[in-house]
């Protein structure tokens, strides 16, 4: 099967999908953009999150032929060239990259919500994440720099 849709703003076409092929696959493996992560491929650990005609979901359960005439934007595509996304940039700062299998994950839902909600309450921001497994920290940090992003887009 033939698969077109657009990928961080860019026009996609892939070849030769087979029916239980995921997005994720096709995006880390077809495509070259390591930033989703495989983890449980099982949507359980918000590890391969990316937006998806502007609502976050897991692309491990997301078949190909279900993208076809979408847009999907990556972690990868909230950067603008060398320019770090302000959620990017935020995490770094604060520290709330550790091992970093889970930070894309983490980031693009974080930037889902501060898009929606651009004051979260410590509450709002635990609900948000709480989709995202992290197993190297508390999570002190990542709520730091979903904090950090937060005020800079709210002083903006």
């Amino acid at each position: 099967m033939r698969v077109t849709f657009t990928v961080n703003g860019a026009p996609v076409t892939v070849d030769d999908v087979w029916p239980g092929e995921s997005l994720l696959y096709i995006l880390r493996e077809r495509m070259g953009l390591p930033g989703s992560k495989n983890a449980c491929e099982q949507g359980e650990c918000g590890s391969c999150t990316v937006f998806l005609d502007g609502s976050t979901a897991c692309s491990c359960l997301v078949a190909a032929g279900q993208v076809e005439g979408r847009s999907v934007r990556t972690v990868e595509g909230l950067a603008k060239g060398a320019q770090l996304d302000p959620m990017q940039q935020a995490f770094v700062e604060a520290g709330a990259v550790q091992c970093g299998f889970c930070t894309p994950g983490l980031i693009v839902q974080a930037s889902d919500l501060i898009d929606r909600n651009p004051e979260p309450s410590d509450v709002e921001i635990r609900e948000a994440l709480a989709g995202n497994l992290c197993r190297c920290t508390g999570y002190e940090k990542i709520l730091d720099a979903v904090r950090l992003a937060a005020q800079r887009k709210a002083a903006r």
